[in-house]
């Protein structure tokens, strides 16, 4: 059983197109020994955030701290702390820091081959 404080797992930046201030750590992944999910800990600055871009497997999202918006192509929707998202795949998504404090979310996607 792995267990470890979050703050243990070294913060990455991602290097797709459009990402704004943001930091991720692998929780849990391959590495691990994990076989079908991964869990992911992003934190956006104020003002960041993540790309906006879809992909061929779904993923859950868990809000731990902060507010902001989610976007697809068409419209946009508030969230905040306690709040979670079922993205489907081939969903459009961005997530948004709009507060002034660091936004943080759980991501949790199946593992790729």
């Amino acid at each position: 059983m792995k267990h470890m404080h979050y703050t243990k797992i070294e913060l990455e930046t991602p290097t797709e197109k459009g990402v704004k201030d943001t930091k991720l750590r692998w929780l849990i992944s391959k590495k691990d020994g994990a076989e079908n999910f991964a869990m992911r800990l992003f934190e956006v600055k104020a003002g960041g955030n993540t790309p906006l871009h879809q992909h061929d497997w779904e993923h859950e999202v868990f809000i731990l701290k902060g507010s902001g918006e989610a976007k697809n192509k068409e419209k946009s929707t508030s969230f905040k702390t306690g709040d979670f998202f079922f993205v489907k795949p081939m969903e459009w998504h961005q997530f948004v820091n709009t507060g002034s404090e660091t936004l943080k979310f759980l991501c949790l996607v199946p593992i790729k081959d």
